[in-house]
């Protein structure tokens, strides 16, 4: 399922001409803005992102367009191949954004839906996703959506190399 049409919305893959588009949603909320670079051009960091998960299988970056040809969402969905329950597929979501002037309109639920029928099709047993504490309208919205806070998240940041 490469995109999915719903309205004046779609959808696809994102390609190379997303980024930008991409790294400016991500930069435009409280958190985003603390810990995204968007500038033009873009820094080579982003590119090297980008070329790394289009050329992996096990991922799909997305993006939500609008008939005008306007990227107004995103998501990056990740398989992850793993032993546990019999060596199954779990799958993941990470970076989602909607366009502040389009939230409330269920677009979200849209590009969800599309991200749950996808894991299912790929043989997925699990779903997750992991949020910012910090986003409790985040929460409520994925809550509403049948996902549940079944285990506590830990994360350890690590310095790049070229840093320690």
């Amino acid at each position: 399922m490469d995109f999915l049409r719903h309205k004046d919305f779609l959808i696809r893959k994102a390609e190379s001409k997303d980024l930008n588009s991409i790294v400016k949603l991500l930069a435009d909320d409280p958190l985003g803005e603390k810990r995204e670079n968007y500038q033009q051009p873009l820094p080579e960091s982003y590119v090297q992102a980008f070329e790394r998960i289009s050329s992996d299988t096990n991922q799909e970056l997305m993006v939500l367009e609008h008939v005008s040809g306007t990227v107004i969402g995103t998501l990056q969905l990740t398989f992850i191949p793993y032993l546990t329950h019999q060596g199954s597929i779990r799958a993941q979501i990470e970076a989602v954004r909607i366009k502040k002037e389009f939230r409330g309109q269920g677009l979200g639920d849209f590009l969800f839906r599309w991200a749950i029928q996808r894991a299912q099709d790929q043989g997925a047993r699990m779903l997750q996703l992991t949020t910012d504490k910090q986003r409790p309208e985040a929460i409520e919205f994925y809550e509403r959506l049948g996902f549940k806070a079944s285990h506590e998240g830990m994360k350890l940041a690590l310095l790049p190399k070229n840093d320690v």
